[in-house]
């Protein structure tokens, strides 16, 4: 009996072995020839495993091969059934199994029978779709058998021990339900995946879309107020061109920033310059004047002493900062200070930015600069993403320090050149 139980056993986790694998499979059902391969492989291994490895009862040998057969096919199709037949065919000639000619005359009608079933059943899903496979798979049995014993004459044995074939079919109807439910299970699950992973994609084009509108308004905005100031009345020709030159080259920080955004996929070389830090600070807050002056700001900026020079791409630089920056003057809300310090420290280059905002938990700040968090309500975190990204190619280390009510302090290290 303990036998008995062993095969039973290993039976059932032949049958079940193809839900390993089906969950890959799966993926390939866009590409139908290659779906229908790995399903017949491995619906097919299965039966010739079932085959060589029955459940021995009194004498008498019992495999669950119709249980893959029926299943195997009604899921992968008039193909893939043809197959598994020619696989069941072969390892019984492989076996060297008496009446062989006798056993293929007898199993023919149930090939007709399945792609019969296979053709009604394409519409079908669910309690329905089981039912069918359910009387397809007992008669495959009970059709086999009937014909084989017919050709030999001993078709009495067919009603030898009824109890104990109706015992048989029963329990092999009970578990390709139980499989067919699972392999359900499996198709609902992979939909489920496949729209998750659509929404992901269209929240992932949104938020770019929206990050790109962010990381473009912020040179609009700085042009928009130095054209406001070329309609000062007597405003001399130096100042004409100072405004000219700085709307300009935020245009083509904007030109810039797309680009960088469409390099996302494809990556260009970046420029590599030497970069003098005093230069930057003394751009950097010509570039937030108007905005700071808008939200009653007064922006504070220190050049070193010494000429201070890194290494990196100056636009993206640029970009990073002016990001990092106007952000500052965003989380000051009624009036106060921005502070741009350029030092030494040991043999690092420093840039400090301090403001005195409205400041960020211990946990915010350990969560800044992760895709789509931000601390502003409408906010998506991938301006300031890409900006600590800009920094960390160019060697920089961030430290970000911030207290509530009393304002962030960014302090910003590279190499020097």
């Amino acid at each position: 009996m303990i036998n008995v139980f062993k095969d039973f056993t290993l039976n059932i986790l032949i049958i079940f072995s193809p839900l390993l694998f089906y969950p890959y499979i799966l993926r390939t059902r866009n590409r139908p020839a290659l779906y229908q391969i790995l399903l017949f492989l491995i619906f097919g291994i299965a039966i010739a495993v079932t085959m060589y490895m029955p459940v021995v009862i009194h004498g008498l040998s019992y495999d669950f091969r119709s249980i893959l057969l029926a299943a195997g096919s009604l899921y992968g199709g008039s193909l893939v059934s043809i197959g598994l037949y020619a696989v069941l065919l072969f390892v019984r000639y492989m076996q060297e199994a008496p009446n062989g000619w006798v056993y293929g005359m007898a199993i023919l009608p149930t090939l007709a029978m399945t792609l019969g079933a296979i053709q009604w059943g394409r519409s079908m899903t669910g309690a329905r779709k089981m039912l069918l496979a359910a009387v397809l798979c007992t008669m495959i049995k009970l059709v086999t058998f009937g014909v084989y014993l017919f050709i030999l004459g001993e078709l009495e044995l067919l009603l030898d021990q009824p109890g104990t074939l109706t015992l048989t079919y029963a329990i092999q109807a009970i578990i390709l339900i139980v499989l067919m439910s699972m392999i359900d299970f499996l198709h609902r699950y992979h939909h489920i995946q496949e729209e998750v992973w659509k929404s992901e994609k269209i929240k992932i084009v949104s938020e770019m879309a929206a990050s790109v509108a962010h990381e473009i308004r912020n040179p609009l905005t700085t042009v928009r107020g130095f054209i406001q100031l070329f309609g000062i009345d007597n405003l001399d020709k130096q100042r004409r061109d100072y405004y000219q030159r700085i709307c300009l080259e935020e245009l083509d920080r904007a030109q810039m920033i797309i680009s960088d955004y469409l390099a996302l996929a494809k990556p260009d070389p970046e420029t590599i310059e030497t970069i003098p830090l005093n230069e930057e600070i003394v751009y950097l807050s010509n570039v937030l004047l108007t905005y700071a002056h808008f939200n009653n700001i007064h922006i504070n900026a220190v050049e070193a002493d010494e000429e201070i020079l890194i290494v990196g791409d100056r636009h993206k630089f640029r970009q990073a900062l002016v990001n990092i920056g106007k952000n500052a003057i965003e989380a000051i809300t009624h009036g106060g200070t921005l502070e741009l310090r350029a030092y030494t420290m040991k043999d690092e280059a420093a840039l400090y930015i301090s403001d005195t905002g409205v400041g960020m938990t211990p946990a915010q700040v350990r969560r800044l600069g992760t895709p789509y968090y931000s601390t502003k309500e409408k906010g998506t975190g991938l301006g300031t993403m890409v900006s600590f990204g800009i920094l960390k190619k160019m060697n920089g280390k961030i430290d970000v320090t911030s207290e509530l009510g009393k304002g962030t302090q960014y302090t910003i290290t590279f190499p020097k050149a």
